[in-house]
């Protein structure tokens, strides 16, 4: 597609044009004359953010494959572009065709972060799109979201034609396909929604109304039209073995963040830490064989240059033949000169043989997850490890002469003391005294890393508060304080963007209020610290009415309708429950991977972990 003289002069003058002119290697070209359906795919964030990720690369591979469905990407411009599109009159377009996104079928977006949802307004805006769902003509695409964040819908149900909750890889084409036959058959834009609101996974939100209890909570969702579901099951890809997946991903033409290939090894975890929202909507686990692993990483591999192969999944090490798949990945890696990254990894003397082995002369930092402080703590999550686990693995670590250990915390969390705070300090401490004692000298150096807790949907933990911005500012200071130790770094969180995160994630539709005051005050790409202005959220939360404490400080109670009460996840309600509750005695669940505990996905797919459970 030939390069508009407008867009010419525009890259002329912006850093990285390469993020706006598409034609990369592997990329799809087709002529759009043919394709009955044109999909703009949008990951809501800068190009190098977006090309990392790949669910865009599992989706756009899927869709390009048939013949009349056409996917083309589009990405969020840098501030520099912007301007320049703005100052041009040049409106969002497509990388593939540079076509005006207005001018699509679909405008698609994955909501993988609760900040980048002002990114979504300010892209329809570009797009020259009406932000509201009801003010859309026939002539304008229609607004599709997915991707975790889309499990509570409601924050963006104001601005958003349809969700799509769940794996994408079967639902999404068929979505598309069937609106083809609505254009074929002249059906308008209401009667395709109507249509599609009967397909599983399918959320239109303009079929339904919220009522409030005068206390501001949510009364009753009540459907205004008799093809909408009473609730909307999720969508679940029942086998991963033989799911399309990219052998031909696409190039970035400049590095990205995860620049390298990458193959999903399984879907799913079975740890059921209580604060992890994908820990619980990814469920069941399943898998590829090893076999297809090493079929895909070589397609991939060779058709890609990379230099670089990593593993993707929520936690490597529990693939269920992970030491013989390793093993004969890094025949495969050196045998083609390629560096091998495995993510995720659970810490026991396998995985210490594998980064040796991998990092044999470069060692980069070691990262645990411990989350708490306290084994008391590491309970009330179901984290499943323990203070032997950690002091263990870092013995380990610093005997195979690694000088640098990451450790990740998360503050705020249900059940919390200074206790725990306190555990914090010491594991930190005890770290550094492994390292003094060991013999080894040299510089040694912990990270500790903060983040602030979260409530999520769909999770054990969707019901309780979250703490104020002044007692994270304390817990900040009182770590600070107690982390002035030699050789620790401390980084912490902003507890105005955790917050901001909290309302998105459990917020109801009355914040579609705040998410447009914030888009009028000018908030966007808020997932970057150097975008996010705190004082245009405090201005946005008071033009708005919305009160922030309401959707982050209080508790819930358990008979609360919730905001995405709509959408059923395949979790029970009941089990999240029962969580939540063992969580107060700080009980444990087991692994499921010992014995199904009844969380309730076996009534509607298999895992791989453990075949059909009744």
């Amino acid at each position: 597609m030939q390069i508009s003289k407008e867009l010419e002069q525009a890259l002329m003058n912006v850093q990285k044009p390469a993020r706006y002119i598409g034609g990369e290697f592997n990329s799809v070209m087709k002529d759009p004359e043919k394709a009955e359906v044109r999909f703009a795919f949008c990951f809501p964030d800068l190009y190098e953010i977006g090309m990392s990720y790949m669910g865009l690369q599992i989706l756009y591979h899927i869709l390009n494959q048939e013949e009349d469905l056409y996917c083309e990407r589009v990405f969020a411009p840098a501030p520099d572009m912007e301007a320049q599109m703005r100052q041009k009159g040049m409106p969002l377009f497509t990388l593939e065709t540079k076509t005006p996104v207005r001018e699509m079928d679909f405008f698609g977006f994955t909501l993988q972060y609760e900040m980048s949802l002002t990114e979504v307004l300010n892209l329809l805006k570009l797009a020259e799109i009406p932000l509201l769902s009801a003010e859309r003509s026939e002539e304008d695409p229609i607004i599709i979201a997915g991707g975790p964040c889309a499990f509570n819908p409601e924050p963006l149900a104001d601005f958003v034609d349809i969700f799509l909750i769940g794996d994408g890889e079967e639902s999404l084409p068929h979505l598309l396909k069937q609106y083809g036959k609505a254009k074929r058959e002249g059906l308008s834009r209401e009667e395709f929604l109507l249509q599609a609101a009967g397909c599983r996974g399918v959320y239109v939100p303009a079929f339904y109304e919220v009522k409030y209890n005068e206390d501001g909570t949510i009364k009753e969702y009540v459907r205004l039209r008799k093809e909408a579901p009473e609730k909307v099951k999720r969508c679940i890809l029942p086998d991963l073995e033989d799911a399309p997946f990219p052998e031909k991903p696409i190039v970035p033409l400049i590095e990205t963040v995860h620049d390298r290939a990458v193959v999903e090894t399984f879907r799913g975890c079975t740890r059921g830490c209580r604060f992890c929202q994908a820990g619980m909507i990814y469920r069941p686990v399943r898998e590829r064989s090893q076999e297809k692993i090493m079929e895909l990483a070589r397609q991939q591999l060779s058709h890609t240059g990379h230099e670089e192969l990593s593993l993707l999944s929520l936690s490597t090490s529990d693939y269920s033949h992970f030491e013989p798949l390793v093993l004969e990945l890094m025949k495969e890696c050196r045998k083609q000169n390629v560096s091998l990254s495995l993510p995720s990894l659970r810490l026991d003397s396998f995985s210490f043989k594998v980064l040796e082995e991998i990092q044999k002369y470069k060692k980069s930092g070691l990262t645990f997850a411990p989350e708490a402080g306290t084994q008391r703590l590491r309970d009330v999550i179901n984290k499943g490890i323990t203070e032997e686990d950690i002091y263990s693995a870092a013995a380990q670590a610093i005997e195979l002469g690694w000088n640098h250990i990451k450790l990740y915390f998360m503050i705020g969390l249900p059940g919390e003391t200074d206790e725990d705070l306190c555990g914090i300090a010491e594991i930190a401490e005890h770290i550094i005294a492994l390292h003094r004692n060991s013999g080894r000298g040299g510089r040694f150096n912990v990270t500790v890393s903060v983040s602030n807790f979260v409530p999520k949907a769909h999770t054990p933990f969707q019901w309780a508060p979250q703490d104020s911005a002044e007692e994270f500012a304390r817990k900040h200071d009182f770590l600070r304080h107690r982390l002035k130790i030699k050789g620790v770094t401390f980084n912490y969180h902003d507890s105005a963007v955790s917050r901001c995160e909290a309302v998105f994630a459990r917020g109801d539709r009355r914040c579609g209020k705040l998410l447009l005051e914030a888009h009028k005050q000018g908030c966007r790409l808020d997932g970057w610290s150097e975008y996010f202005d705190p004082q245009k959220w405090e201005k946005a939360a008071a033009l708005s009415g919305i009160d922030i404490d309401f959707y982050t400080r209080r508790k819930r109670s358990y008979d609360e309708v919730l905001p995405w009460s709509i959408i059923d996840s395949a979790v029970s309600t009941d089990y999240l429950r029962s969580e939540a509750e063992k969580a107060e005695r700080a009980e444990t669940t087991r692994d499921c991977r010992y014995g199904c505990t009844g969380c309730g996905i076996n009534r509607e797919t298999v895992c791989s972990m453990g075949g059909r459970y009744e």
